[in-house]
């Protein structure tokens, strides 16, 4: 039996991603509390306000608009991500979708 992994808790600025349930999508939680394709225009959440942030994006799956949501740590100066994966997830997909 698995148990649930614990998330860390944030040192850094985050922002909220998932995945578009229409098309699979990489999303982000703008500023207006909308999703957006770009990250620009997020709203970064500082550490002590993460949970808070998370609350206000989880919204989007009670909405059935998103899938997946879950907290990225970025730089303090603009909303460029810590961790290459989510640098990746920014750049969109690396294939196009007409090979699938």
């Amino acid at each position: 039996m698995s148990t649930k992994a614990k998330a860390r808790p944030a040192t850094a600025p985050v922002v909220f991603t998932a995945n578009r349930l229409r098309d699979g999508r990489v999303v982000w939680f703008g500023a207006e509390g909308t999703w957006r394709d770009r990250i620009d225009g997020t709203t970064p959440f500082a550490p002590a306000a993460a949970e808070e942030g998370l609350a206000l994006a989880q919204q989007g799956e009670r909405d059935q608009q998103v899938v997946g949501v879950y907290a990225v740590e970025v730089d303090p100066a603009g909303p460029t991500p810590l961790k290459f994966r989510e640098r990746l997830r920014v750049q969109g997909p690396s294939v196009a979708a007409e090979a699938a």
